[in-house]
């Protein structure tokens, strides 16, 4: 006898826009088992702990894990300057308290990328647009630089530019976010393209820009030629130290 499963229950007359929010730890794949197993672990540890001191409900969360990754569908009455404000800060509280404690070689560092849009329950996950451009921006070239070359940091946030303008950019309403310090970036992955903003907390734009230049049209960068250990650059504002290859190779040096 042939086991019948359910099919999804699709309400086509029914569209339901949700906060999705995708969390990736970086260099998960060179990890051995063992670490592996304790890296997702400690994963879902911050972020429920990142939630309870937000006063979030992550049990309210529909939550798809993969591994070295959660993707989350919120839900519709979440605070989203909550989300942006009080969980971003505490995780990357909770994520610096987790590395204090742990060997350089077992650290666990974060992207975080947001969206707000149409996601619904499928057969192996979630559909819609948000699902499909949360994955997007989380593998933004841009998000990936700025963590690799910005050691001090456990924590990179990417929103899409709807959240950015319909909640940053209103300040949160009490959840002191500074639109001032998130950095615009173009995303463009497979057949998505679309603006997002770069947030890393206790960064300002300034810090990040550098990592995420381009070389200048018709150029190509130089691919063997070897990396400072540490570079310093100038600007108004202050002193901002690089000790990142990637940081030293994207800084326009003056003769």
């Amino acid at each position: 006898m042939t086991e019948q499963f359910p099919s999804p229950v699709h309400h086509d007359d029914i569209i339901t826009r949700h906060l999705c929010m995708a969390a990736d730890v970086e260099k998960y794949s060179r990890l051995d088992t063992p670490v592996q197993e304790a890296v997702q672990a400690d994963l879902v540890r911050v972020l429920e702990e990142a939630a309870v001191l937000s006063g979030l409900d992550r049990t309210d969360w529909h939550r798809q894990p993969q591994g070295d990754q959660e993707f989350a569908v919120l839900p519709l009455e979440t605070p989203e300057p909550m989300v942006l404000g009080g969980f971003v800060r505490n995780l990357a509280v909770r994520l610096g308290e987790r590395n204090a404690n742990t060997a350089e070689s077992g650290r666990m560092r974060l992207r975080l990328a947001i969206d707000f849009g149409v996601a619904r329950t499928a057969a192996l996950g979630h559909s819609g647009p948000a699902p499909v451009s949360v994955a997007r921006y989380l593998n933004a070239p841009q998000l990936k630089q700025v963590l690799e070359g910005m050691e001090s940091t456990d924590l990179a946030l990417i929103v899409s530019d709807r959240v950015y303008q319909d909640v940053v950019r209103l300040r949160g309403e009490g959840q002191s976010l500074d639109p001032r310090r998130y950095l615009r970036v173009h995303v463009s992955q497979k057949e998505f393209s679309g603006y997002g903003w770069i947030h890393v907390p206790e960064h300002a734009p300034e810090e990040l820009e550098p990592l995420v230049e381009e070389p200048p049209s018709g150029t190509e960068a130089p691919v063997t030629a070897p990396a400072p250990t540490h570079v310093v650059k100038r600007n108004k504002g202050g002193v901002f130290h690089f000790g990142s290859g990637d940081a030293a190779r994207r800084i326009n040096k003056k003769p």
